[in-house]
């Protein structure tokens, strides 16, 4: 897509100082066989479709997310690649892959060649719908924009060019008006977000500079609060002296008012269209280039101006780009894969996928009006739910500051507001798709990085104490934050007609089963820092999700397959039934599957077939309730070969390496690739559903990589990777680990069969103790693991007493 557009591939001078060195381990880095990995990153994969994958620019985790908003009905991220929907503006802030309401879409600005016939001021058609343009398309019919890391464009129908860049919390626009455009003129849209939710909006302009300042109040997307946000918008020319504006003033609907400076709508109810609309002089020399700095804030227009000013004191564009460019290098060059025998769409789909998973959450610290901290912000957890599988155990790997300077403010966040956050946007609560979630989060942070937490600035005792909050005590609103904890500790299970103030009465079930694996990350933390009391304590709670096992419950048309399954259970200890079909692929009923509070049937998002398969803390204890290894393998080939599994839901996401459990690998290692191949690609609709804030992408990237985590935990399940040979960079311990796949003869099309299959492994030369799974020591001290690859799909996990992953009812885990 795009491809017209130049630069796509520049490496604008953003070669990484790494050196090449030919050993992984201690205190050295891999080899760099990609030294420019931006430019493998496809940005335009899930911008259709419904994938809301987020196109624009931004750093890793920047607050700020500048990018093209569209008319597209599924805009969630502001953009749509199909071309038949027109650009409506380029606003400063969005987020990444989300469901609800369109999130954010703020401040966005907007370039005129003409107004109207006789190109008057007064008759600029400045609202949303009026304004709108379609993009100018190419000859393979996608519409002329063009994205990398760092940098966005776009040319519109009205030939104006448009370019986009980034910093933390500003961004910079250049926009190239063609020499028709006699008076280049630019919107400024003060209360336009995704949902057209504003209220309070005020807007002013400094007639000497051009500057704009402007804030509103915004409905949450997610959630019942709201947020207000503040603008700082100045313009420069590029080559020329801009000077003042030649024409100035607010608009109010449909309506600008030349020469009126000031804007506001005091009346909450009232949603006319505010902003400004500002004229400048032409170059005079041809096309005409103009820089439009935005800052933004959640603290005020003061701030948003000071975060402008510091963070792109000359309007340099270029430089702003590279610098970009060069943060997202590095930090994609933190995993190397070698490509020989790989074809191009397999190194794109991973390093794309590899950036997604640094769009959110994204750091707003410094940008916190709730309180006063030094502790780092960081916000649109949108949500735990969602990202809690994958994209923290991938941070892990690779990114453990980042991942420190996260859990140091969800720790802040606890710490003033009571419990761990789990959804939340634009610094408002949201609504809780799962249990406490954040609680896998901080366990499998410091699960990994006990020894490190202090040098990264994270206190133990604050973040046990934000785990214990979770675990033990029950919030007003456990629709927002926090557990229904009281009847989990009283039952060991949440009944379904057990009717409490404080929440929703709905998916007691899959509650239940995320409470439990909270409970076993509580219990790892607890063992970590040597409370033997807690540990135990909290790993029998984790067993609490035998409570929820209904062992009559079968399958209709199949109770030759199996029988058992998790289903509600009310407080006289007898079970309720939800039908097993209810919230899969197969539902046809159309009934309620997701918040609100007309779900009574137990489940969120999910099966009840789906959630039966959710036990990651003793896979061996849920082997044994479903009949054995035979029965479960079974079980596992029933869910896929039955369309119970849901590619776009991650309660499925771990079900394909489940197989490791039952001693049969191979079948994981088919599983996962055929899942990949059906269901992901490069394409604008290569995703199969919603991004969910990276969670798919870490998916995919794991995958890519042969692994699959086991969050809060020191395993990661083992597979073969798609490249001859992947390593991955620890800045906490400086040191590299690779994987190197012997015998490795290309990726099978469509998944099947293949060369692909794990039949020894060695670890330093050393025969490793399981072909299964990889201790997170390899990844701390730096190795090189070797595998030896089969094409016979039966092999096993290896012979030794310790070959089978680790589960809670065999002893693992301690």
């Amino acid at each position: 897509m795009g491809r017209a557009l130049t630069s796509l591939v520049a490496v604008l001078g953003a070669t990484l100082s790494l050196s090449s060195l030919a050993v992984a381990g201690k205190g050295r880095r891999a080899d760099v066989p990609i030294p420019d990995p931006a430019s493998h990153v496809n940005l335009f994969i899930g911008t259709t479709s419904s994938g809301h994958a987020f196109p624009g620019v931004t750093l890793p985790h920047g607050m700020v997310k500048v990018g093209m908003d569209t008319d597209s009905p599924d805009n969630h991220a502001g953009y749509d690649s199909n071309p038949s929907f027109s650009a409506t503006g380029f606003s400063q802030l969005h987020d990444d892959g989300t469901g609800g309401s369109v999130p954010l879409s703020l401040w966005k600005i907007w370039p005129f060649a003409l107004c109207g016939d006789d190109n008057r001021f007064e008759v600029c058609a400045c609202d949303i719908n009026s304004r709108k343009v379609p993009r100018k398309i190419l000859a393979d019919g996608s519409p002329d924009d063009a994205a990398e890391p760092g940098y966005f464009a776009s040319n519109l129908s009205t030939n104006i060019h448009v370019e986009l860049t980034a910093t933390r919390r500003a961004a910079l626009h250049r926009y190239t008006f063609p020499s028709s455009a006699t008076i280049p003129r630019l919107v400024v849209d003060i209360t336009n977000d995704g949902q057209q939710s504003n209220s309070l909006p005020i807007v002013h302009i400094e007639p000497d500079t051009g500057r704009v300042t402007g804030g509103a109040t915004f409905a949450a997307s997610f959630g019942p609060g709201v947020y207000r946000a503040y603008t700082c918008v100045d313009f420069k020319g590029d080559g020329f002296d801009l000077g003042k504006p030649s024409e100035y003033g607010t608009y109010l609907g449909n309506s600008p008012i030349r020469g009126l400076v000031d804007g506001i709508q005091e009346y909450t109810g009232y949603r006319s269209e505010l902003g400004a609309l500002l004229g400048f002089n032409q170059n005079g020399n041809g096309e005409t280039k103009i820089y439009v700095r935005v800052g933004v804030s959640f603290i005020s227009t003061a701030q948003a101006c000071s975060n402008a000013e510091a963070e792109i004191p000359t309007f340099d564009f270029d430089g702003t780009r590279t610098a970009a460019r060069n943060t997202w290098n590095e930090l994609l060059g933190r995993m190397q894969v070698e490509t020989d025998n790989v074809d191009d769409d397999t190194v794109e789909l991973f390093y794309s996928s590899l950036y997604r998973t640094h769009i959110s959450p994204a750091d707003y610290s410094g940008e916190n009006p709730l309180w006063n901290s030094d502790e780092p912000y960081y916000d649109s957890f949108y949500c735990n739910w969602d990202t809690f599988r994958t994209l923290y155990p991938l941070m892990s790997l690779h990114d453990p500051e980042n991942f420190a300077r996260i859990v140091r403010g969800m720790i802040n966040i606890q710490q003033h507001e009571g419990w761990l956050p789990e959804c939340r946007g634009a610094t408002a609560q949201q609504w809780i798709q799962g249990g406490s979630d954040g609680d896998p989060i901080l366990g499998e942070f410091f699960v990994k990085f006990a020894d490190e937490a202090a040098s990264l600035g994270v206190s133990a005792d604050a973040l046990y104490k934000a785990l214990l909050a979770d675990a033990e005590d029950q919030p007003p609103n456990w629709d927002l934050q926090g557990r229904q904890a009281n009847a989990w500790k009283q039952y060991g299970y949440i009944p379904q007609d057990i009717i409490e103030a404080g929440g929703a009465n709905t998916k007691q079930v899959s509650r239940a089963l995320e409470y439990a694996f909270g409970d076993f990350a509580v219990s790892q933390v607890a063992k970590a820092m040597n409370n033997s009391a807690d540990g135990e304590k909290y790993a029998k709670r984790a067993g609490n999700f035998v409570n929820v096992w209904n062992p009559n419950m079968t399958v209709t048309g199949s109770e030759s397959i199996f029988q058992g399954m998790v289903q509600p259970r009310f407080v006289n200890g007898s079970f309720g039934f939800t039908d097993p079909k209810h919230c899969s692929p197969n539902d046809n009923s159309g009934e309620n599957c997701f918040l609100f509070n007309t779900n009574f049937d137990g489940f969120y998002e999910s099966s009840p077939i789906v959630y039966s398969q959710f036990v990651p803390q003793d896979t061996a204890k849920l082997i044994e309730l479903q009949g054995g290894a035979d029965k479960f393998v079974s079980r596992l080939d029933f869910i896929f070969d039955q369309n119970y599994f849901d590619s776009t839901d991650e309660p499925s996401q771990q079900i394909p390496f489940m197989y490791h459990y039952a001693n049969k690998p191979g079948h994981s290692t088919q599983r996962s690739r055929q899942v990949l191949a059906e269901h992901f690609s490069t394409a604008t609709n290569g995703l199969p559903g919603n991004d969910d804030s990276g969670a798919m992408a870490s998916y995919v990237v794991f995958f890519l990589a042969g692994l699959y985590p086991v969050p809060a935990t020191k395993q990661y399940l083992l597979s073969s990777p798609f490249f001859p040979q992947i390593s991955f960079f620890n800045p906490a311990f400086n040191s590299t680990t690779t994987i190197v796949a012997r015998n490795f003869a290309g990726n099978p099309s469509g998944g099947t069969g293949g060369t692909v299959f794990v039949q020894n492994v060695t670890i330093d030369g050393h025969p490793a103790k399981s072909n299964c799974f990889l201790d997170w020591d390899v990844f701390q001290r730096g190795a090189t693991v070797e595998l030896t690859l089969t094409d016979d799909i039966e092999v096993t996990c290896g012979d030794g007493a310790d070959a089978l992953p680790p589960s809670l009812s065999t002893g693992g885990f301690d």
